[in-house]
């Protein structure tokens, strides 16, 4: 048996809300050309993803206002919308909440769905950033919060730091070039019903010459990379957001879902 049961939806959980988000969303760190981009994510929404996550540094905010684009083209009530905020940012609530309207400014909306503290500020305590963080809600900034780049020991401690408002994601660097969630981190969020975010499922294409991913790939008459976006997606309350900028590579990754591995391939990936 794998180390986790088999999720074979492709819409998940957000945390312990009653919102659905696609299996599969995209990313917008480092874009080439903003104008083929927003034709692939436009399509992108229309076959199928529903949500797309930015940052407030990626590109130095222009990304934040690509998504803003996206989501004025393709009507804003079809779009899960997440950004991250530069931890700077974290060392009280008006300097939270000022940050935050900026960033709405940016991307031309009045509230986003989802805000994360985009790495934890070794400065402040995790229970003072989580808590001046809160603001996002209490202000509608944003409907809800999460982090990135926390670890198990920093996630428990934002679990716990929060007065009002739940913790529903973890974004971090989870492929099956990089398994370190597997170790301890996914079976807490699991338990905890958070969601996490897989940031950098394809390893920036490398995924595509994983040999045990292609070989069970012509198995399924699959490619590579939907198989290693497969494996991801099957967890419970894991999705994937991969970045890309061509119709083609969409519509490859689009063909991750539909369908699962079975668990005896899963198994084979778990111990690569």
């Amino acid at each position: 048996m794998p180390k986790y049961p088999v999720d074979p939806r492709d819409w998940k959980e957000l945390g312990r809300t009653d919102e659905k988000i696609s299996a599969i969303g995209l990313g917008t760190w480092a874009i080439r050309n903003y104008n083929r981009a927003y034709r692939v994510f436009v399509h992108a929404i229309r076959h199928g993803i529903n949500h797309v996550d930015t940052a407030e540094i990626y590109d130095r905010g222009r990304a934040e206002e690509f998504v803003g684009r996206v989501a004025r083209a393709i009507g804003r009530e079809n779009l899960f919308i997440t950004t991250k905020m530069d931890p700077r940012h974290l060392t009280s609530r008006d300097r939270v909440l000022k940050a935050g309207r900026r960033a709405l400014s940016r991307l031309s909306l009045d509230c986003v769905d989802l805000y994360l503290i985009h790495w934890p500020n070794p400065s402040i305590s995790i229970e003072e950033q989580v808590r001046n963080f809160e603001v996002l809600v209490e202000e509608g900034v944003a409907r809800y919060i999460g982090v990135s780049n926390f670890g198990l020991e920093d996630l428990e401690k934002a679990l716990h730091s929060t007065r009002k408002y739940e913790i529903v994601v973890d974004q971090v660097h989870y492929s099956i070039l990089h398994k370190t969630p597997e170790q301890d981190l996914l079976r807490y969020a699991i338990s905890n019903g958070v969601t996490i975010q897989a940031y950098t499922p394809l390893e920036h294409g490398r995924v595509a010459q994983h040999p045990i991913a292609k070989r069970i790939a012509r198995k399924y008459g699959k490619t590579a990379t939907q198989v290693a976006l497969n494996y991801l997606i099957s967890r419970p309350r894991v999705v994937a957001i991969p970045k890309t900028e061509s119709i083609e590579h969409l519509t490859e990754i689009l063909g991750s879902m539909g369908w699962r591995l079975s668990e005896e391939d899963i198994e084979a990936l778990e111990s690569a």
